[in-house]
């Protein structure tokens, strides 16, 4: 692991998102709350939290830190048929908390996959990617999409 002893103590915060595709009937079980599983975005929720704060066990070389704030967004898009898991987390330390974002969203959306699996196989998780990251010595970072082409800012 990289040493972080000397790292002055500053607020951090880092924003990841990806999406996970379905079929239209799958996303209607979600919002009209009939999935077999209970309640997708609730349990989704509360597993990218839990992984958020799990993510040194999951990670060899992540340091493990205080995380003192988790947001875990589930935004249902019905024309596209997928839902987006956008997940921000804070932290005032020696070291960034991009891992526990990351690993927020990633466990997130698998949870959304594991509770309608029975129902859709084929669903596509994709685009999991930091969106942007705040405090640290590098300072602020932010990915900018365009033309479908991430690019750094």
């Amino acid at each position: 692991m990289v040493n972080v002893g000397d790292k002055p103590q500053t607020h951090r915060k880092a924003t990841a998102s990806g999406t996970i595709l379905m079929r239209a009937e799958t996303l209607s079980l979600i919002n009209g709350g009939h999935a077999k599983k209970g309640d997708v975005f609730g349990v989704a929720r509360i597993a990218a939290i839990q992984a958020a704060k799990k993510t040194a066990d999951l990670i060899p070389l992540a340091h493990p830190i205080f995380i003192s704030k988790v947001d875990v967004q589930l935004l249902a898009d019905e024309a596209a048929s997928s839902v987006e898991c956008r997940v921000s987390v804070e932290t005032v330390g020696p070291t960034g908390v991009e891992m526990e974002a990351l690993c927020a969203v990633s466990v997130g959306l698998l949870t959304i996959y594991d509770m309608l699996k029975a129902v859709d196989r084929g669903m596509i998780i994709s685009s999991i990617k930091l969106l942007e990251k705040h405090g640290g010595q590098t300072g602020d970072w932010r990915l900018e999409q365009l033309n479908d082409t991430p690019h750094i800012v």
